[in-house]
């Protein structure tokens, strides 16, 4: 009976070291790139790449990239995007857009994630009665254009790529947001929508899994922004209901509670995905929470009252008109955007995404938290992101 005891007690020592050993290598990792897909919130310059000379997008023009960079770089904001401060943070070069490039640097990361893309192919959503454009490079897309450059990537062997790939930071998204914006633009019923929650959902597990099987091991995958606090929203489903509005923050609650709704879904599937692959570590990035706090709390971050307007737009109470888009001539835009929440009234502020990266990378709004204690002492000393969160939180 003693013998069996002392068997099972060193079996129990044996699976717990090995639960702890695995535990560790997941959740403790030098990432030595980037490796991204999603739409606009993470594009960092694949949307100006695919276009003509004759049709570029508004990111190609000023003031889009003026507070850091000094000129449009493609990204859909007045400076850098939450993947720019997610790649500082890790000491690693900001990610290239990999479409349009020519003979890019992707030896620290590749961006695959296109302005307008969508998580489901466009022909699902015009099964649904919803149009996008056909030149959409939806998630799907992106993941078969990462697949094909591998050889390129990571060379011809598949070792290397495998190595690549499992001691990378994968970025999904966010992504979705597109196959939601297409039908509310067009004023679709919310119920109607609402059916297309699961296929998103299990398109992003799709590419989870099929990334877990070439060896990744370590994703953040954010969940949905508050879609009521968005000045395009607002404009478009302006209501004098006052009870359709958060009276602290001014948003829309039916359109955050749809946002919710999505995130719950998306946690969900993300549980079920670390149950079936317990030696990969999947954050859920809560982009929900870690912005509406900026809303509902403007100047403990330095930002402007008034948190909603647009910085850059024309017209109306939040400064945005559909048919008049930032950078687009005689469209004027803030002195200060530090001070703004908002962009150009569907993208937000540099100022707001080092806020939601601070959020996510350095807590609370990551599930669960990244475990950042055995990295190296650039990454734990960085003061920009551990600082000054710190001091807002005291």
């Amino acid at each position: 009976m003693a013998s069996q005891d002392c068997h099972m007690l060193l079996s129990f020592f044996i699976s717990t070291f090995l639960i702890t050993v695995v535990t560790s290598q997941t959740r403790c990792r030098n990432f030595k790139s980037i490796i991204s897909f999603g739409d606009s919130i993470t594009d960092t310059g694949n949307l100006l790449g695919l276009s003509s000379p004759n049709d570029l997008p508004e990111s190609a023009f000023p003031p889009y990239g003026e507070t850091f960079f000094h000129h449009p770089s493609g990204r859909f904001s007045d400076g850098r995007l939450i993947i720019d401060f997610i790649a500082e943070f890790l000491g690693i070069p900001h990610v290239p857009p990999f479409y349009g490039s020519k003979n890019g640097n992707f030896e620290k990361g590749v961006n695959f994630a296109v302005g307008g893309a969508t998580a489901l192919e466009c022909s699902v959503l015009e099964e649904k009665g919803t149009h996008c454009s056909q030149s959409n490079i939806s998630l799907g897309n992106q993941l078969k254009s990462f697949k094909e450059s591998l050889p390129y990537l990571c060379g011809s062997s598949s070792p290397d790529c495998r190595d690549m790939i499992e001691n990378a930071f994968i970025l999904i998204g966010e992504i979705g947001g597109n196959d939601y914006n297409f039908p509310l633009f067009d004023r679709k019923n919310i119920e109607e929508v609402k059916e297309l929650v699961p296929l998103v959902i299990t398109t992003i597990s799709s590419a989870i899994s099929e990334l877990v099987d070439m060896g990744a091991r370590t994703f953040l995958v954010p969940g949905n922004f508050p879609l009521g606090c968005s000045v395009a929203y607002l404009t478009l489903y302006e209501t004098p209901n006052k009870e359709e509005y958060n009276p602290l923050t001014g948003c829309l609650t039916w359109l955050n509670d749809f946002s919710v709704y999505h995130n719950e879904q998306l946690q969900a599937e993300l549980k079920r995905l670390r149950n079936l692959y317990p030696h990969v570590n999947i954050i859920y990035g809560d982009y929900y929470n870690t912005l509406l706090r900026l809303m509902q709390e403007p100047s403990k971050f330095g930002l402007m009252d008034r948190p909603l307007p647009a910085c850059c737009g024309l017209g109306g109470p939040y400064n945005f008109t559909f048919s008049i888009k930032c950078g687009s001539k005689g469209v004027e835009y803030c002195s200060d955007p530090s001070k703004y929440v908002n962009w150009d009234g569907i993208h937000m502020t540099e100022a707001a995404y080092k806020w939601i990266s601070e959020g996510v990378l350095t807590g609370p709004y990551a599930i669960p938290p990244f475990n950042w204690s055995c990295l190296d002492s650039k990454i734990k000393n960085n003061e920009s992101l551990h600082t000054q969160y710190s001091l807002m939180n005291s």
